[in-house]
C-alpha cells in the first residue's frame, strides 16, 4: 500500500504519550496513529467505549462495594 506523509503539530505532552503508547504496542508512531484512525473510522473505538460504559453502569454497585470493603479490611486485620 502506498504511504503518504502527513504533518501535525501537537503539544509536547501529546507527542510523548503517542511515542510511549506506540512503543508499548511495538509500533512506530505513524503506524500507531494509522491504527487509531482506522479504529475510529470503522466505529470500533466507539463500540468498545459504549460496551465499557454499559458494563460499568450495570456493575457499578459491585465496584463500590469492593472499594468500601477494602477500606475496612485494614482496620480489622490488626
Amino acid at each position: 500500500m502506498a504511504k503518504t506523509q502527513l504533518g501535525a503539530r501537537v503539544d509536547d505532552e501529546v507527542a510523548e504519550i503517542a511515542r510511549k503508547r506506540a512503543a508499548d504496542r511495538g509500533l512506530s508512531v505513524g503506524d500507531y496513529l494509522s491504527q487509531l484512525v482506522l479504529e475510529d473510522a470503522s466505529g470500533l473505538r466507539a463500540r468498545a467505549m459504549g460496551a465499557a460504559e454499559r458494563f460499568l453502569a450495570e456493575h457499578q454497585e459491585l465496584f463500590d462495594e469492593a472499594e468500601q470493603g477494602q477500606d475496612g479490611a485494614g482496620a480489622h486485620a490488626a
